[in-house]
């Protein structure tokens, strides 16, 4: 199983943005990186520079959103979708997209949903739940 550094993720981040800026050939996941990294314009100062972008400290203590951890969220979240694992999050992310009209804020919606779910297996040590996932993820489709 591949498990990347926290600097391999900010590098991953940083060179989908510089090679999509100079439309250089992305590779198919730098691709749909690139789609998210463009929907979040915000990020584009942090993901410009890269050397500050490996330095940057994102713990809870200092206040401010990680945008490398929610760029893959968005990248996990689009894997999921795509193979449709867990079974039935395709479904239950159709849903949440129509009732939300956005597939973006049904992203942002799954999101906390596999963020409490990752807590969770944290907190207990035990695996991902994925069938908590998805009955998270129907309660908010609902």
């Amino acid at each position: 199983m591949f498990t990347p550094s926290q600097q391999d993720v900010r590098r991953f981040f940083c060179d989908s943005f510089k090679k999509s800026h100079a439309r250089e050939i992305l590779t198919p996941l730098e691709a749909i990186a690139a789609d998210w990294i463009h929907q979040h314009p915000e990020y584009d100062q942090i993901l410009s520079n890269l050397e500050a972008a490996l330095e940057a400290d994102y713990s809870v203590d200092q206040g401010k959103g990680n945008p490398f951890l929610h760029l893959s969220m968005h990248l996990s979240i689009s894997e999921q979708i795509s193979v449709d694992q867990p079974r039935g999050v395709k479904h239950a992310f159709q849903i949440l997209a129509k009732k939300l009209n956005s597939e973006h804020e049904a992203h942002h919606q799954m999101m906390e949903c596999l963020g409490e779910m990752m807590w969770n297996s944290q907190r207990t040590s035990l695996p991902p739940d994925g069938e908590a996932y998805i009955e998270a993820l129907r309660k908010r489709a609902s």
